[in-house]
């Protein structure tokens, strides 16, 4: 069964954006961007919110005046299936979808599909629909050393308790920390 993966930076106190709603502070360092492109080779179809659809568009056209990097990211991720959760969109571009369904009716069917690669969630609402249902497998978090104050937190606030076991970490020179945890119970992959 593809494993549902909900990956994304997030400030030291927990937080992908800021109070100020900016997240310039998740700038990568280049080898952050590099841990970011190998990342992007193993999902098979990403989950967005609207939020993080329309950060990423930026990437269906960036082809011009970038470094190698860059132009690898766009690369991969051009033709990587997306699904995005809007109640506001009507239409989205390049190999995007909206959804037709729940978060969990999709990963269900995406689940149920012949298919190779993560089911990758990204932006901190639909992941906490996600999480609230049980949905996600692993949670990797590369964790920038910067106190936010507030804003919209990585993890979502709730009473239920999930346990984790820690599968992977890594230093960044840049001082930044992956921390990659699969929730306890759940099939390795």
């Amino acid at each position: 069964m593809r494993t549902v993966t909900y990956s994304m930076g997030v400030s030291l106190d927990g937080y992908i954006v800021g109070p100020d709603g900016r997240f310039d502070w998740t700038a990568p360092s280049e080898e952050v961007f590099r841990f970011w492109i190998d990342e992007i080779r193993e999902v098979g179809v990403h989950l967005l919110g609207r939020r993080l659809y329309e950060t990423m568009l930026y990437w269906e056209t960036a082809d011009q005046d970038q470094t190698p990097d860059e132009l690898e990211w766009a690369a991969l991720w051009k033709p990587l299936p997306k699904v995005v959760f809007s109640t506001t969109l009507s239409t989205v571009q390049g190999h995007a979808r909206l959804a037709s369904g729940s978060v969990a009716e999709e990963i269900e069917r995406l689940r149920a599909e012949p298919g190779e690669g993560d089911i990758a969630i990204g932006g901190a609402t639909l992941a906490a629909e996600a999480a609230a249902l049980g949905l996600i497998d692993e949670y990797r978090t590369m964790v920038h050393p910067v106190l936010v104050g507030g804003g919209i937190p990585y993890f979502p606030r709730s009473e239920r308790r999930v346990d984790l076991e820690l599968v992977e970490t890594r230093t960044f020179d840049s001082g930044v920390v992956y921390l990659r945890h699969r929730v306890a119970g759940a099939d390795e992959s």
